[in-house]
């Protein structure tokens, strides 16, 4: 059982840079980036609803539910113009 952080989806799907993104939530690129690969063992509530006001979305669009032991194949998602 895993969950599985979806995060750069959305920046994707939203147009915005982590290194922005970053910056408006208040914490370090490098955090971000550790946030968005799911090498945290948690994440504060009052940061994922930071990330969420400035992407105009749902916890449940940034992480999702595997049930199976096997690690996730990558998810490519085509975001078009």
């Amino acid at each position: 059982m895993a969950i599985v952080v979806t995060l750069d989806v959305m920046i994707a799907r939203r147009k915005i840079s982590s290194k922005e993104l970053a910056a408006r939530i208040g914490i370090t690129e490098a955090n971000l980036s550790l946030l968005k690969r799911g090498h945290v063992k948690g994440v504060r509530f009052d940061t994922l609803a930071k990330i969420c006001d400035v992407l105009d979305c749902q916890p449940g669009d940034l992480l999702e539910y595997a049930k199976d032991s096997a690690p996730p194949e990558p998810r490519i998602t085509y975001v078009t113009s």
